[in-house]
């Protein structure tokens, strides 16, 4: 697993939200769901030089909305978006949320054992998180990462 770093300031994701109270499966709802939809915010995805979408998130928050880490990494709230400019107005039926800026470690996810693996590995450096974990798929890739916060920018 390749760890790296990188500093990321403060983004805007709309997406389709819903919390692990919604039950079991419920972040693939909220995906199929910002999926099918995906043409009522195309126009407001943020796009990278040559004109693809800059990134997919699936944005992470405490239930306070404060951006804190999950409650026992088990509780929280989860929006299933796309990374938008600032100035991006939600739809109807669709939740704006502004990430702080922070530092991350952010991983490859490899497998359903990455995000503990990199848990363990901040626990056994001496590295707290500062905030909630997010998920990106890169879209020119496809391939997912997953961002630790370490320190808020």
């Amino acid at each position: 697993m390749k760890i790296e770093t990188c500093k990321k300031e403060s983004f805007v994701v709309i997406g389709k939200e819903g919390a692990t109270t919604d039950g079991a499966g419920f972040i693939q709802k909220l995906w199929d769901e910002a999926n099918s939809h995906f043409g009522e915010i195309a126009h407001l995805a943020k796009k990278d030089e040559d004109g693809n979408i800059s990134g997919i998130w699936g944005a992470m928050s405490d239930f306070s909305r404060s951006f804190q880490p999950w409650e026992g990494f088990q509780k929280g709230l989860y929006l299933a978006g796309v990374e938008c400019n600032e100035d991006a107005k939600a739809p109807d039926g669709w939740t704006k949320w502004v990430i702080p800026g922070y530092e991350y470690i952010y991983v490859e996810r490899e497998n359903d054992n990455t995000f503990s693996e990199v848990i363990r590995y901040m626990k056994g450096n001496g590295i707290a998180l500062a905030g909630a974990v997010h998920d990106f798929t890169c879209p020119k890739t496809g391939k997912g990462y997953i961002f630790f916060p370490i320190r808020k920018l």
